[in-house]
């Protein structure tokens, strides 16, 4: 795990030997990407966050993604599943509600299938007791980039004087948090000990 420390040798713990993945199968069901609800809700994201992407054509995607994280992150009403048992929402179920709510799996799986809807390319991050979102966002020149556009730009307010905090794979890729327990993509993680990745 890293933070973004605004130099150009930021820490990284590259993710190795994971456990796999609990409730796969279910999870990626849930992901229904290509549900027309789903994507309206990121159309929407998009149109009501001025995220000048004119400005920063190269990552007009990860920006557009972010966009989808502030209206999901914002509107959030975290909602407990049943005692003792699981329920994973549907993307398109959450979309058709009057307010986004459910438990962090149901968060995960929306910001997964919205930001694959338009273009984007996210996981999921299992750890003891929650789950979240990351999502791609290049190498570490990217990130160097996007930091700036984040804390500078952006996400100015939501930042301050706070660091990003990113995974880096074993193919020296980046990963952004986008979990709903933090207000600007980059957040600080809520439990740093990983137990399982699920590539989507």
């Amino acid at each position: 795990m890293s933070s973004l420390i605004r130099s150009p040798k930021p820490q990284e713990v590259i993710i190795t030997s994971l456990n796999s993945f609990k409730n796969k199968n279910e999870i990626i069901n849930a992901i229904d990407y290509k549900n027309s609800a789903v994507r309206s809700f990121a159309l929407s994201a998009i149109s009501e966050n001025n995220f000048h992407y004119d400005d920063y054509n190269d990552y007009r995607t990860i920006i557009q993604c972010f966009a989808v994280f502030k209206k999901a992150e914002s509107k959030w009403n975290y909602v407990s599943d049943p005692e003792d048992d699981e329920y994973f929402a549907k993307a398109s179920e959450t979309v058709s509600r009057d307010q986004l709510s459910g438990d962090c799996d149901d968060y995960s799986i929306l910001i997964a299938a919205c930001t694959k809807s338009i273009g984007g390319k996210s996981r999921l991050i299992r750890t003891k007791g929650h789950l979240y979102p990351e999502l791609f966002v290049g190498d570490k020149k990217d990130l160097q980039n996007l930091d700036y556009i984040i804390s500078k730009d952006i996400f100015k307010a939501e930042v301050g004087e706070r660091q990003l905090h990113y995974h880096i794979d074993e193919a020296g890729g980046v990963w952004l948090n986008l979990d709903y327990t933090a207000n600007y993509p980059g957040g600080k993680f809520m439990d740093n000990a990983i137990v399982g990745v699920l590539n989507l």
